[in-house]
């Protein structure tokens, strides 16, 4: 929690029913947990949240959220995008500064990532975003369009986001390292609200990746580099795994 009486961050957790590949995803038993729960109680480590919503259009995840003892934000159901229902949430919470977008299908996230982000935005007033990427050597993922890249900055922000391996090496020298971008969010409240008022931008509906309109709109996003590779549970085949992941561990701390 940061001891700045001003600053209040919020951490919000997107939960929608609807998935093409996956409906129902949230509440997706795990290991004897919805998927959503696991990432509730990764979010309770976290030092840096003030508190955590989750947010969600649907009545059913809504009801397991607050039998589990979440707090719930009812957003409408016909939001454009992901971030539009973040910014709807964000507002049943006015004393809120920052906002963490933790995304509802990522239930190994690390905790101190998470602290990471509420850190960078608190200790740089002018810092309207944050993110995070971890390095990547593996060819296939650098070619696999639904792996999004990124490059940086020397100063550590971001200079482009794409689908496309990024950055083409022509030459093979200087070596350099390329890095995945993962799907968590970090925001300045007052920035969020303007920029959910601009019109998606021309990179962003060619690369179908929303962060693209805050480089345009000359908005600063500082990425977090880190040793956290855990992904997002997109298929049944993936959840299955995760959970067979879970109880192995589960066995060996009990043995």
């Amino acid at each position: 929690m940061d001891t700045d009486s001003n600053n209040y961050v919020l951490g919000i957790i997107p939960a929608r029913w609807a998935s093409t590949r996956f409906p129902g995803k949230p509440l997706h038993l795990i290991a004897g947990k919805p998927l959503v729960q696991r990432v509730w109680e990764r979010c309770l480590e976290c030092s840096k949240l003030d508190s955590i919503i989750v947010a969600t259009d649907d009545d059913r995840i809504a009801d397991v959220c607050r039998s589990f003892g979440a707090n719930v934000a009812m957003t409408a159901a016909d939001h454009p995008t992901g971030t539009d229902r973040i910014a709807e949430a964000a507002a049943a919470v006015p004393q809120a500064t920052h906002l963490i977008n933790i995304q509802g299908d990522e239930p190994l996230i690390e905790p101190s990532l998470i602290d990471q982000l509420a850190s960078a935005l608190l200790a740089d007033s002018a810092l309207e975003m944050a993110t995070a990427a971890n390095a990547i050597d593996d060819e296939a993922l650098m070619n696999d369009p639904n792996v999004v890249k990124c490059v940086l900055k020397q100063n550590g922000d971001a200079l482009y986001f794409s689908r496309s391996p990024l950055p083409f090496q022509r030459s093979a020298s200087p070596e350099l390292t390329c890095y995945r971008h993962k799907g968590i969010y970090a925001y300045r409240k007052d920035f969020l609200q303007q920029f959910i008022l601009w019109p998606p931008s021309p990179l962003e509906l060619a690369e179908s990746l929303e962060q693209l309109r805050a480089l345009e709109n000359n908005a600063r996003i500082r990425v977090i580099i880190t040793d956290d590779s855990s992904g997002g549970v997109d298929t049944l085949e993936q959840a299955q795994q995760l959970e067979t992941f879970l109880l192995s561990k589960n066995a060996s701390a009990d043995a």
